[in-house]
């Protein structure tokens, strides 16, 4: 269900994880647009909240910081290992494991108020997976809030050609054009794994400002809020 290649490629980076001038660059910039989006639907204080696909922990601290017991897991082990390490230099409290998935819904099972996964479904071979295993993962009613890239023309020369060939927003190779997933296809897709989409929003990069927020543009990037429902 996940490509060795693609955990590699992360774990072979994991050292540039929270270098902001760095290969993750790009996340440090979107990263207060999600939280923003996040806390827009939901109030993460003191709730049980998950991060699939945590990296080095972007996310998932800032999750912290906001008030959540957070818990992330990833399949790189060395992107795992580098964000235990920065726990060291924020003091945040972040539950870190190196699991499959499938596995942690099997030991978790209804565990989570709050789930998240960002950047991910772009970089898996079967993204139906991932959302059905999320879906076991949350309590009845819980929230999940999943990011993706578009399906499109502009997605592929802004989100590939201009992102990683021209302004080197990403490293190159880090997408695959046809893993991307049209808003239509992912509604689709949450619907079969129990959820319902309350909200999408797309996220806007202004190359003159180098700045990312919130907007109504989702040609490229994007972000869903939706609930289980069953």
């Amino acid at each position: 269900m996940y490509s060795q290649a693609e955990i590699d490629k992360f774990n072979s980076l994991a050292h540039e994880w929270w270098n902001p001038e760095g290969e993750f660059k790009t996340l440090h910039q979107i990263n207060p647009a999600r939280v923003e989006f996040i806390q827009h639907h939901c109030d993460p204080r003191n709730q049980q909240l998950i991060d699939v696909g945590c990296g080095g922990g972007i996310l998932a601290e800032s999750m912290a910081a906001a008030g959540a017991q957070v818990s992330a897991i990833d399949l790189a082990p060395q992107s795992i290992e580098t964000a235990k390490l920065h726990l060291y230099e924020s003091g945040l409290a972040v539950n870190y494991e190196c699991i499959e998935i499938g596995e942690k819904a099997k030991s978790s099972p209804e565990a989570y108020d709050i789930l998240t996964c960002m950047e991910m479904l772009e970089h898996v071979p079967d993204p139906e997976y991932i959302i059905r295993e999320c879906s076991k993962l949350l309590k009845p009613g819980g929230m999940a809030f999943f990011s993706t890239l578009n399906r499109n023309a502009s997605s592929y020369l802004l989100g590939v050609v201009a992102a990683e060939y021209v302004f080197n927003l990403v490293p190159r190779g880090t997408h695959d054009y046809k893993k991307f997933i049209k808003p239509a296809e992912l509604r689709v897709i949450l619907n079969r794994c129990g959820f319902e989409l309350i909200a999408i929003s797309g996220i806007d990069y202004n190359p003159l400002m180098n700045k990312f927020g919130l907007g109504s543009n989702t040609a490229i990037n994007y972000l869903v809020a939706c609930h289980k429902i069953c």
